[in-house]
């Protein structure tokens, strides 16, 4: 019997699965089975386990002035602990590193998923437990699209530009830390209604390209045997 994989896939709004909408919020969620992470689960079968780790507005590092749940390293490792064993965790943040309020360039923006990075190749903080540290993917965002809302405006004042940056710091970032890159910018674009998240179809597309990465990372292993 060949064991599972499990995945975490540790995001923001984009793996939540936010449904983009002209007025900016409220919103609802698309279905699992909409979801880029749903896609994927089902673009790699039975032989996976999916956990789904998506957090509205999360940071890679930063303290949001207006809530103090979304620092990403402030949880990756006990999100990490609590679903071991883990055999890959994928990123998909920096988005809302863009900001204005937060006035970070793309090279800090990487860093800043840098520190993600190492905390998933040290084990995330496993407790009491032998279990090895997991892969890791990085996901770069695609970049951000004309919003119509004023207030996005001036939340994402510059985002733009940085965001269009994201994929070549992350893409160099990956290559020193020796982990995987994909750049969903190569697959997609933010076609949402408000410029910052995506389509169904965009989840789908998407869900495909980061489930034929998945395979490309196991396929250079044996698959584990468990009696």
């Amino acid at each position: 019997m060949t064991a599972k994989k499990s995945i975490l896939c540790f995001g923001d709004s984009l793996t939540w699965g936010w449904i983009p909408v002209e007025e900016g919020s409220p919103t609802y969620r698309y279905p699992y089975g909409q979801r880029w992470t749903g896609v994927m689960a089902e673009a790699l079968g039975d032989g996976y386990h999916i956990v789904e780790e998506g957090l509205s507005a999360r940071t890679t590092t930063l303290d949001d002035p207006n809530d103090p749940r979304l620092n990403g390293s402030a949880y990756l490792p006990s999100a990490i602990a609590s679903h071991l064993p883990l055999d890959l965790v994928i990123l998909l943040l920096g988005t809302n590193d863009t900001k204005s309020f937060f006035r970070r360039t793309p090279y800090e923006i990487a860093n800043g998923m840098a520190k993600l990075v190492g905390q998933i190749l040290t084990g995330g903080g496993g407790i009491g437990t032998p279990y090895p540290a997991p892969k890791a993917l990085v996901v770069a965002p695609p970049p951000l699209t004309p919003m119509p809302h004023p207030f996005f405006q001036g939340m994402f004042e510059g985002g733009h530009e940085k965001s269009a940056a994201l994929a070549r710091e992350y893409r160099a970032m990956t290559d020193f830390m020796k982990v995987d890159f994909l750049a969903a910018g190569d697959f997609i674009s933010t076609d949402g209604c408000d410029g910052i998240h995506f389509t169904a179809e965009n989840n789908r597309v998407l869900g495909v390209a980061i489930a034929d990465k998945v395979k490309e990372i196991f396929a250079r292993q044996p698959a584990a045997k468990v009696a």
